[in-house]
């Protein structure tokens, strides 16, 4: 790739830069299988699995991900349920970070550390409220020009992903359009915002979903690992 051919890279965090999506994931199983247990009801009450996590949970704000997986069990979805489950899980990510910390992707430094050298501007784009936490948490809030977290996307009235929303409010705010701008993202509803915003280049970041599927999705390219993207000496 020939980086200085873009104006903006717009990076996903969780399962992008650091390894947060795999807190996530532990959060979201025991929060649920929490509830499933307990539930009495009609529906499929059996257990959460990883492929729930990617079918209706990775990359969405919370809430819708409570909701699309309830709907998907047949499970009643009432908003105030969803809320309540919701902030479980949120409560049990915190305690994980709080207590873990997290360190990002050492590939991931690299790829940012050679588009700092090349002065591209660059955004976090994430469905969660607690991006600008991980991203102290690993050291690399300075890296960014923006972020556009779930908790932005509220107070703006921003749909989340994979409405392409956020990504097109990110590109602006550093100056940039679709056109110029490119996203790297690792959910397939991440995947799907960057194809639904006509953005110039949409890498998939396959952590565990699958090549085919971020292809499918709308990926232009898939990678396993950002120090795919960083180029050989001599090349930008």
């Amino acid at each position: 790739m020939t980086w200085s051919d873009y104006d903006a890279v717009l990076f996903d965090l969780d399962g992008v830069v650091t390894p947060t999506a795999e807190v996530h994931m532990r959060a979201w199983g025991e929060m649920f299988n929490a509830y499933l247990e307990s539930y009495d009801g009609p529906g499929d009450s059996s257990p959460y699995t990883d492929d729930d996590y990617f079918a209706h949970v990775d990359g969405k704000p919370r809430y819708d991900g409570v909701r699309d997986f309830l709907v998907s069990r047949g499970l009643p979805a009432p908003q105030d349920l969803v809320v309540e489950l919701g902030d479980r899980k949120n409560d049990a990510f915190n305690q994980v970070l709080e207590r873990d910390g997290v360190a990002a992707y050492p590939g991931s430094v690299l790829l940012l550390d050679h588009l700092r050298d090349l002065g591209l501007p660059l955004a976090v784009v994430s469905s969660s409220v607690n991006a600008p936490a991980v991203l102290a948490a690993a050291g690399l809030a300075d890296r960014f020009r923006t972020v556009v977290s779930g908790a932005v996307a509220t107070e703006l009235g921003l749909p989340g992903k994979p409405a392409p929303d956020t990504f097109l409010h990110a590109a602006a705010e550093l100056g940039a359009t679709a056109a110029t701008s490119v996203v790297l993202e690792d959910a397939v509803s991440g995947v799907r915002a960057g194809a639904a915003g006509a953005f110039v280049l949409v890498v998939g970041v396959d952590r565990g979903v699958g090549a085919a599927a971020l292809t499918e999705a709308g990926a232009t390219m898939v990678v396993q690992d950002l120090a795919e993207l960083v180029p050989t000496e001599g090349a930008a």
